[in-house]
């Protein structure tokens, strides 16, 4: 059907073109076979970019094309009808007018990519509006931010591609309980985000049937979008980073979130295991962090006071060693004994 579509369009840009300028050899006229194939050429150019392209963007083209359009219409009697510099007159006319249509489509297909109903509500209100966020799949899964969402700390409109609702709806159709668990997790999150009033929750059907990937289809849509993408998947975080788009990582705000603590300060700390060293006891902060305590295997299922030794920054985040307080003693091999702790 697209064929024949094309075909159509063809045949009437040449029977257009040819009734405008009648082809002859004696003299030579080409100009109706030139502007057929230009016709020609525009309309499949105009196909290829309604497929790529969201339709706002083609929308602010064709708006910005006709007010180009009538700018150059206004100058056309501007130029004078024995033309400038020796410039004739059609050439001068005909050039000024592509121009004027050419800005004009430029300019309304990068202004649209802005455009949006919230920007008209904003009307003249002063500052730039927040860049939208793109949540992928693994953010809605993992949790954190419908809490995040909930302090106030976001704003903005929170971005989620269908293709993402429907990979949270195939994890949560799976025949593995685990993760059939995991997806209906995150559509309550999503659900959870959506009834909140700090943020604004809105499904695009953006799609990009020709990559298969949907960490590409993220990284494609927040590039048109000009949005950023909310994530904690590591790869996904690099990946991002090298294509030119902005990456908000959960896990970065959280390591950078926990608590700062100098070699030398006092903490509480409950001891929950044994540690891989003798005498050694391992405990965990709120947040998770872990804490290794020299001389606290004794103190097993107590709350102990211990004196901060080291502080050791790692990839998964922070870690904490320390000395039972009661039981000072020749600080430890930090950084060996991270490695046996795992």
């Amino acid at each position: 059907m697209t064929w024949i579509l094309r075909t159509l369009f063809i045949l009437f840009a040449a029977a257009l073109s040819f009734q405008m300028f009648p082809l002859s050899l004696n003299p030579p006229e080409i100009r109706g076979a030139a502007l057929a194939a230009a016709l020609a050429a525009a309309g499949l150019l105009l196909e290829f970019l309604g497929r790529r392209v969201e339709v706002r963007v083609l929308s602010g083209a064709m708006v910005g094309l006709v007010c180009g359009a009538g700018a150059g219409a206004i100058l056309w009697r501007v130029v004078p009808a024995a033309g400038v510099l020796g410039l004739g007159a059609e050439f001068l006319r005909t050039g000024q007018l592509l121009v004027w249509i050419y800005l004009g489509a430029v300019l309304g297909a990068l202004k649209a990519e802005h455009f949006t109903l919230d920007s008209l509500r904003a009307g003249g209100s002063r500052g730039t509006a927040p860049a939208n966020k793109i949540l992928d799949t693994s953010v809605i899964i993992d949790g954190r931010i419908a809490d995040i969402c909930e302090t106030g700390f976001l704003d903005g409109v929170l971005l989620v591609p269908q293709f993402v609702l429907n990979e949270l709806q195939y994890i949560a159709d799976s025949p593995d309980p685990l993760k059939r668990n995991r997806g209906r997790k995150g559509l309550d999150i999503l659900q959870r985000i959506q009834k909140g009033s700090h943020v604004k929750v809105v499904i695009t059907p953006t799609d990009f049937p020709d990559l298969k990937e949907v960490d590409l289809k993220l990284i494609e849509l927040a590039k048109q979008s000009r949005a950023k993408i909310l994530t904690n998947d590591f790869n996904l975080n690099k990946v991002a980073q090298l294509r030119g788009v902005e990456v908000l990582n959960v896990n970065e705000l959280a390591n950078s979130l926990k608590p700062v603590v100098l070699p030398g300060e006092p903490m509480k700390v409950f001891i929950i295991k044994e540690g891989k060293e003798p005498n050694q006891g391992v405990g965990y902060l709120d947040d998770g962090t872990m804490v290794v305590v020299d001389n606290a295997k004794k103190m097993l299922g107590k709350t102990v006071d211990i004196v901060v030794t080291s502080v050791l920054q790692t990839t998964a985040g922070k870690m904490f060693f320390g000395r039972f307080e009661n039981q000072p003693g020749s600080q430890p091999e930090d950084v060996d004994r991270l490695r046996r702790n795992g």
